[in-house]
């Protein structure tokens, strides 16, 4: 299993994400390609600022240069420390017709 992927060289930019593995080995890893070593060796994937929680990872391949994300990077990430604070409200909201949320 994995959380990011690609196959048709993608620019992948993780930033404040986390990652939290299966207790199953062979599940840990964040970003997975299909494609031979030799082939998505040179994709741009990084990981930057993420959490790795119970064995996960995230193999970074391709330009270490932050010039080769500028197009993938479309905002400013927050720290994942920040993570319960902001998502302390996410869930389902309990709405009934006639009444506010």
């Amino acid at each position: 299993m994995y959380a990011i992927g690609g196959s048709a060289n993608p620019t992948i930019n993780s930033e404040g994400n986390v990652f939290i593995a299966s207790d199953n080995n062979y599940a840990k890893e964040a970003s997975f390609s299909t494609n031979s070593f030799d082939e998505w060796s040179n994709w741009n994937w990084r990981s930057e600022g993420d959490m790795m929680a119970n064995g996960a990872f995230f193999t970074p391949s391709g330009e270490e240069g932050p010039e080769s994300y500028i197009r993938a990077s479309s905002m400013v990430a927050r720290p994942t420390s920040l993570i319960t604070k902001t998502a302390q409200y996410a869930g389902i909201l309990s709405c009934r017709k006639g009444y506010g949320c």
